[in-house]
């Protein structure tokens, strides 16, 4: 698309204008980012981004992500602008107003066109990491004619300075993608002041050691903006480009400083800044001619898009593409044919182990798959059925080594799921989900099917000690919305959690598993996924029922162990294993009271904090946990040392049936 610098910077004061007028009417928001990028988005926009507003899912469309979220008015600004359904223009005027999509911060959920949420800072980048990766991935398997785009990125200052982006470019530099390419509003500008109230680092040196090309423009010169993203473009590696600007560019008091960050310009300064751009238009209106040269910015794409369906149509690839995209999984009952071999033939095995041997299953059929591990690929029994390592030589490959980078693998995964057509499962130690947190709760808001695999899930871990030994994660990840957490307690349960995982299309899944050995619980062939159910009866009482034992994991054992001698002493006990409370939680009414009746003792048996177990228990129930930190010993004399053996738990439910 041509056009003359007076009419880009039409364009971009069109993103100033409606940057500033919708901060204003909600008096609330960051005005300055979208002001200081709008000359940059607008080159890129105009001549660059492969998009087609027609079509926001077309699956070869460029990826553009706003890491710097909180400046969300420049992708709000971008999407109305371009074409695109939505956001209207009634929906900028209700910018951050209950039930407008244009949130606070971009969610992927509510637009078309915002590929992912954005405002914990640094998450976009590192989940463009991982758009950039599946691309060249999909690239290697189904060639250019089907996947061939590039990923853009404007980040900001505190994108840069966050310990995530440490880890994010470090994967990029080294896997050599070149495909994506970092715009950075290097305004020197946080919410506190100057950026030199914090760092002095050479953040252009930091990215040239980890393997990117490096680059810098004068953010509003047109000319010395699309040169660099010229070299960009003809570089091999991956890009960050140090687009130079001023923060509220146009505002004539206040850009350049922090007053822009994080707040209204205000009335008066507004029409200062109106009169300095020469916008002469009415707040929220753009002026027809400006408005027809933003619409034309998608006509290349349009051809593209147009192009590239045709050769999808005549493509020998067609359904496996399609199906892959759409994240259906392919038909067939491996996973049950499975299971039967597990109750033909019993195991006893870690459940990590277990996982290990379900992936074995998994990964030759279902080439969708993306493994990889944060450095403990051995421990993590993450790499299975075959699957190689994906390298900047041979992006085919399926097993990613993320290195020590727990919180860049989570993102990364994120951003996987997010681009389509791979499901994405990643392994650390349970404890670790510390570190990867804040993605995992990504996760679980943008509705990505990420699968992640937490190993050494208890005490049970042994001689690591407490720095190791998770006692209240699966409490803490429980707590989170929109997240299953499924906690096997043998091979069988861990065959059907993996089943149950892949599955989901619009939520993530943590698999909790053990170091240790467990013994095989399920030994008849139920005809169903017992596990779908989040908890179900193992094993029913003999005598008169006036307990109802519910565990998890490596506990499931004691419990049935506690089971056998209430009998013995003619107390009738149930067992249920408790796999997921979400998906338990989920059942009917009538299933849920079936499997705690009211007139039963519950008791809790987890190798974690009690916390949440009176949901199940009740004020009146037996919580058997771990309220305090672990020991450093082997797992056997640690669970007989915290009280999770039988002969331990027996008398305290005795003593409480007895009152």
């Amino acid at each position: 698309m041509s056009l003359d610098p007076a009419r880009l910077q039409n364009m971009a004061n069109a993103i100033r204008a409606l940057s500033m007028d919708a901060v204003q009417a909600a008096n609330s928001g960051h005005p300055g980012m979208p002001m200081g990028m709008a000359d940059v988005a607008s080159v890129l926009w105009a001549k660059y981004l492969k998009f087609d507003p027609a079509q926001p899912h077309w699956p070869d469309r460029d990826r553009f992500v706003l890491s710097a979220g909180h400046g969300s008015m420049l992708i709000y600004s971008l999407l109305h602008l371009s074409g695109y359904d939505a956001p209207t223009m009634n929906d900028i005027r209700n910018f951050r107003q209950l039930g407008s999509p244009c949130a606070g911060h971009p969610e992927n959920f509510l637009l078309d066109g915002v590929e992912c949420t954005t405002g914990p800072l640094g998450q976009g980048l590192a989940m463009a990491v991982g758009m950039a990766m599946a691309e060249r991935h999909l690239n290697s398997v189904f060639g250019d004619d089907l996947v061939d785009h590039r990923t853009w990125v404007v980040a900001g200052d505190g994108c840069l300075m966050e310990g995530i982006n440490h880890e994010a470019i470090g994967i990029a530099g080294h896997l050599k993608l070149g495909r994506m390419i970092v715009l950075w509003d290097d305004n020197n500008i946080t919410i506190d002041g100057a950026t030199d109230l914090s760092t002095s680092e050479d953040i252009k040196a930091r990215y040239t050691a980890t393997g990117w090309h490096v680059a810098e423009c004068n953010g509003h010169d047109f000319a010395d903006i699309e040169r660099a993203l010229d070299e960009a473009v003809a570089d091999g590696r991956p890009s960050l480009i140090a687009c130079k600007t001023v923060i509220g560019k146009g505002a004539p008091n206040k850009q350049g400083t922090s007053a822009t960050h994080g707040a209204p310009l205000g009335a008066d300064e507004i029409a200062a800044a109106r009169e300095e751009l020469g916008w002469s238009a009415e707040p929220f209106v753009v002026p027809e001619d400006i408005l027809t040269d933003w619409r034309a910015t998608g006509e290349r794409g349009r051809a593209a898009s147009a192009e590239w369906t045709n050769r999808l149509t005549s493509s020998e690839h067609k359904a496996e593409f399609e199906r892959r995209m759409a994240g259906d999984l392919p038909h067939g009952d491996a996973m049950k044919d499975y299971v039967a071999s597990l109750i033909a033939e019993p195991v006893k095995v870690a459940t990590r182990k277990a996982s290990e041997m379900a992936l074995a299953q998994i990964n030759p059929r279902l080439p969708d798959t993306i493994g990889g591990s944060a450095d403990l690929t051995g421990s993590n029994n993450t790499k299975a059925g075959g699957i190689e390592a994906m390298t900047a030589d041979d992006y085919s490959g399926r097993y990613v080594y993320y290195g020590i980078r727990e919180f860049g693998m989570a993102a990364a995964m994120n951003g996987m799921a997010l681009h389509g057509g791979v499901i994405p499962y990643g392994g650390t130690f349970l404890v670790f989900t510390d570190y990867a947190r804040g993605a995992i709760r990504l996760s679980a808001l943008q509705q990505t099917r990420v699968i992640y695999v937490m190993t050494h899930d208890s005490i049970g871990l042994g001689e690591d000690g407490p720095t190791h030994q998770p006692v209240e994660h699966l409490a803490s990840l429980r707590a989170m919305p929109n997240l299953l957490v499924l906690r096997p307690a043998d091979a069988v349960e861990t065959a059907e959690a993996w089943e149950i995982a892949l599955k989901q299309k619009d939520r993530p899944s943590v698999l909790a598993l053990s170091r240790q050995n467990l013994p095989q619980m399920r030994l008849e062939d139920a005809g169903e996924n017992l596990s779908a159910k989040g908890g179900y009866r193992l094993s029913a009482a003999q005598a008169e029922r006036k307990v109802v034992l519910v565990a998890t994991g490596s506990e499931l054992h004691v419990a049935a162990e506690c089971a056998a001698k209430l009998e013995e002493q003619g107390i009738g006990a149930d067992v249920v294993s408790m796999v997921c409370t979400e998906l338990f939680d989920e059942q009917s009414s009538d299933y849920r009271a079936d499997v705690f009746p009211a007139d039963c003792l519950t008791v809790s048996i987890e190798a974690g904090t009690t916390f949440g177990w009176e949901r199940y228990t009740g004020r009146d129930g037996l919580n058997i946990g771990m309220d305090r930190f672990g020991a450093s010993a082997p797992a056997e004399q640690l669970f007989e040392k915290f009280g999770f053996t039988a002969e331990q738990i027996v008398p305290q439910i005795i003593n409480k049936l007895n009152g």
